[in-house]
């Protein structure tokens, strides 16, 4: 027989009210009282409790019909009631092995705007794109239930349900089989350090959140009285994606927003268990976080005092490549932009590891072991959903730069000992924006969400004349990527240089050798050239803007962004090779003997 639970401890009275099929929970084919049982739980069997039926909770003597906070599906948004999930998808990807974080390369798309139709079954019709490039994995931004019909997916409210209007539950499971079936592995963003504003009833049931707040919102309540069910809730959650949609890695965002001063901290709970789960499974399943941070905490053993996670994002990897190939030196860029800072982030992959941050006007950061802690464990980017969406006009790094800069630093960043991240469009210059948007239905909200944006950007610095209006519905379609943007001039020079540097990593173990204490790097800053050493090859890189010769090795050139005079021809005799203006190869350096 079905059982129906709840945990809500505010309540004196719960009730569960389901509707007969294709009927409404105002006139319920059954409302049932559910028993109360310890630590707040309310449970009750229910026979009416199938598949396809729209249900919800009364709560006390409230008359309004609340989604289930874990609910499966919500086909009517998430102010409506649930509807019960039947689980029997006909998976076929039983012979997945899945995929470790060593050697990948992640591609991180948002599900609305990577393809016209922004849903899954669309999505799949773009794989082929995904496994030609070259990645291993696909990475999602949050495709849970949040209010609205668009959106980045971080205002979430009811994470155990996935947006109808993407596919829903099934949707992903779709992808997700044919993502394993093509050998590409999936990646979700999953956000538990807040909730949206909209929708959120969560609080109606128990003490998700904390009366102090983080940049979004109230804090949700890892180590406050009766935290131990809202900590369960993440983590039920977080093994659900892993386990019932076969997903293979979470990135979970903005950790250093959860605050928890319990004994065990969220995240080294959380990371025993997903490791317990693949044990149980028999396939790796990953864990990375999104951090400021710069501690090695997040990654190191657990055995050792850390949490115990497979990676983090490093954002000074990101801001090193931003500011040398835009010239950028706003905000959180005026401590980066040097080949000097360049040559410290690629061999020991943060640059505030202990150092002052001018931005944030203090010492930040820790040290990473480069002896014992391999670069894989860093995902880094030239662009990702952040860098570009919360720029005032959602501008790509296209148009900040020059094609010949986007070739030199995918270059740069491609042959590096970190896990490169690709953001969707970038491998062929996508000529899209991409800025924040919602679709907040409450009017209230909407003008509170595009006055905070302006707020926002003038403190930073920005003009607010360009800051796009998040609830302008062409914020959401002017972000969708023209496809045929690839076989365009300029457009698919880029999609080709990435390909063939994806390969050349395939082919060459040392282009992807995450062994942070091999990486050597000589550099002048005045001449504004760079040489990073990567086992048996050189990467060799002209910024400035005219050609000049580069001490080199003898060898040959394996590939160059820019094409070389007939008469240096592909072999490097040493001891310099004279390179283009802005412009990166790759050396191969002759055996002796």
């Amino acid at each position: 027989m079905p059982q129906v639970g709840v945990w809500a401890p505010r309540a004196n009275r719960v009730q569960v009210t389901v509707a007969d099929s294709g009927g409404s929970v105002q006139n319920p084919l059954v409302t049932a009282d559910l028993k109360s049982e310890e630590g707040g739980w309310w449970r009750a069997v229910v026979a009416q409790a199938q598949p396809g039926r729209e249900y919800g909770f009364l709560l006390d003597d409230d008359e309004q019909v609340l989604p289930d906070p874990r609910s499966r599906r919500q086909p009517h948004g998430v102010h409506q009631p649930s509807r019960f999930y039947a689980d029997d998808f006909a998976w076929t990807d039983s012979g997945w092995p899945g995929h470790e974080l060593p050697g990948s390369v992640i591609y991180e798309l948002h599900l609305g705007t990577f393809t016209g139709a922004g849903t899954f079954d669309a999505a799949i019709g773009r794989l082929d794109h995904l496994t030609g490039l070259g990645v291993t994995h696909v990475e999602l931004l949050p495709v849970n239930d949040f209010n609205g019909e668009w959106n980045w997916g971080y205002d979430g409210v009811l994470w155990y349900a996935v947006h109808e209007a993407y596919g829903g539950p099934d949707g992903l499971k779709r992808f997700v089989d044919a993502c394993h079936g093509a050998g590409l592995a999936v990646v979700m963003d999953v956000v538990y350090n807040h909730l949206g504003n909209s929708g959120n009833y969560l609080t109606r049931f128990g003490p998700y959140l904390k009366s102090d707040r983080n940049t979004w919102g109230d804090l949700v309540n890892l180590d406050g009285e009766s935290a131990g069910p809202v900590r369960e809730y993440i983590i039920d959650n977080a093994l659900m994606w892993l386990s019932e949609f076969h997903l293979d890695a979470l990135r979970l965002d903005a950790v250093h927003a959860l605050h928890d001063s319990s004994e065990v901290h969220l995240l080294a709970e959380l990371s025993a268990r997903v490791e317990a789960l693949s044990a149980e499974l028999g396939r790796p399943l990953v864990l990375i976080a999104e951090s400021d941070l710069n501690d090695p905490v997040i990654f190191t053993g657990r055995d050792e005092g850390g949490y115990g996670l497979d990676g983090q994002w490093d954002d000074d990897v990101h801001h090193a490549l931003h500011a040398l190939l835009s010239g950028e030196r706003q905000g959180y860029y005026g401590d980066f932009g040097s080949l000097s800072v360049l040559a410290k982030v690629m061999t020991r992959a943060f640059f505030h590891d202990g150092t002052y941050s001018s931005f944030r006007g203090r010492e930040h950061g820790r040290p990473v072991d480069t002896g014992h802690t391999p670069g894989y464990r860093f995902v880094a980017c030239l662009q990702n959903h952040d860098q570009v969406g919360n720029r005032a006009a959602g501008d790509r790094l296209p148009r900040i730069t020059s094609p010949e800069m986007l070739k030199v630093g995918a270059t740069l960043l491609l042959t590096s000992p970190f896990t490169p991240l690709i953001w969707m469009g970038e491998e062929w210059a996508a000529g899209t924006p991409w800025p924040f948007f919602t679709s907040h239905p409450e009017p209230e909200m909407a003008e509170a969400t595009h006055r905070g944006r302006i707020e926002e950007f003038a403190d930073h610095g920005w003009d607010v004349a360009d800051v796009v209006n998040p609830q302008d519905p062409a914020a959401f379609t002017s972000a969708k990527l023209r496809w045929f943007e690839r076989d365009e001039t300029g457009h698919s020079e880029i999609l080709e240089v990435y390909r063939t540097l994806l390969a050349l990593r395939r082919e060459h173990p040392d282009l992807a050798d995450a062994r942070l204490d091999k990486v050597t790097v000589d550099f002048d800053e005045d001449a504004q050239w760079i040489a990073i050493h990567r086992g048996a090859f050189d990467v060799l890189a002209n910024l400035a803007d005219h050609a000049q010769g580069l001490p080199a090795q003898a060898g040959e050139v394996l590939f160059s962004t820019e094409p070389y005079s007939a008469e240096t021809g592909s072999s490097v005799r040493g001891p310099q090779l004279r390179l283009p203006a802005r412009s990166a190869c790759i050396t191969e350096r002759r055996r002796a003997g």
